[in-house]
């Protein structure tokens, strides 16, 4: 018997996870000075944290350290169980060093035991649609092996969008130059950013404006989208909810009757993405 673990940055909504029966990690971040850890929304203060990131205030995140791991890995190994841990993209954090540490320590330890962890290649719902899927099928009785080679074929198959109202917080995260986040923001250009098949943040394109980087997404789903009747669809707003409720209609309005799922971006990734931001996920012919 095995237990599927995930991280909070794959943002799936907290009773999600519970129904899911998922293992949390959850990833820290700190305001003022202060620590949090991502309760995938159960407790979580969005427009604050977000009304704070407007003001000024300059969150950050961190790396989970070897200690945390062994704290959420260690008490199912002992009590005779294997763990399964559907992470987030490993091309996003330096976290994953120390959980691989963590697991060769614990591997020792533990012989007969066994850990497994599989890349989504993505971050916050894109990480969460492939965990999502994941756990459906772990609840159907999959065993390890079987989880392997589902999520071999579903991973390459998630697309992964979005765009950001202000280049900022891009800028801080050093994913755009200095000057283009000024010539960006004078002249309302916004890039479309996605995930490719390494896990990494890529720009695809530029638009002006909000609403024609709305569209640029729209044609993605309409150009890549597959199944769509299949598979859930999911959207993210920091903080930008109507814009995100105007969007989804828009979605059905084109492609008729979608499994639509609006959710807030939470602190961990909104540090990175700021306020404003919307994403699309969505099951694609390829990345």
């Amino acid at each position: 018997m095995y237990q599927l673990f995930c991280d909070s940055n794959c943002e799936l909504w907290h009773t999600t996870v519970k129904e899911l029966g998922l293992n949390l990690i959850k990833m820290p971040y700190t305001v003022d000075d202060k620590e949090y850890f991502y309760d995938m929304g159960e407790n979580t203060d969005f427009k604050g944290f977000f009304d704070k990131m407007r003001s000024g205030t300059v969150p950050k995140t961190s790396a989970l350290n070897e200690f945390a791991y062994t704290e959420y890995f260690e008490p199912v190994l002992a009590r005779g169980e294997d763990i399964y841990y559907v992470t987030f993209s490993h091309k996003m954090s330096g976290t994953f060093e120390a959980m691989k540490n963590v697991i060769a320590q614990l591997k020792q330890k533990y012989p007969e035991r066994e850990i497994r962890f599989k890349d989504s290649k993505s971050i916050s719902l894109g990480s969460g649609f492939v965990t999502y899927y994941a756990a459906l099928k772990y609840k159907e009785g999959a065993t390890m092996d079987e989880l392997d080679a589902y999520l071999d074929g579903l991973i390459p198959h998630v697309g992964t969008y979005f765009v950001v109202e202000d280049l900022t917080y891009l800028y801080r995260g050093g994913r755009v130059s200095g000057v283009s986040k000024v010539v960006g923001n004078l002249l309302n250009i916004k890039p479309i950013l996605h995930f490719d098949e390494e896990g990494r943040i890529i720009n695809i394109n530029k638009v002006k404006g909000f609403k024609k980087a709305l569209a640029e997404l729209r044609a993605y789903m309409r150009d890549t989208g597959s199944e769509l009747d299949k598979y859930k669809v999911f959207i993210l707003q920091a903080d930008n909810e109507q814009t995100a409720n105007d969007f989804a209609k828009s979605l059905t309005d084109e492609f008729g009757e979608l499994d639509i799922h609006i959710q807030p971006v939470g602190p961990v990734i909104g540090a990175h993405c700021g306020p404003g931001t919307i994403g699309l996920i969505f099951h694609c012919e390829r990345k």
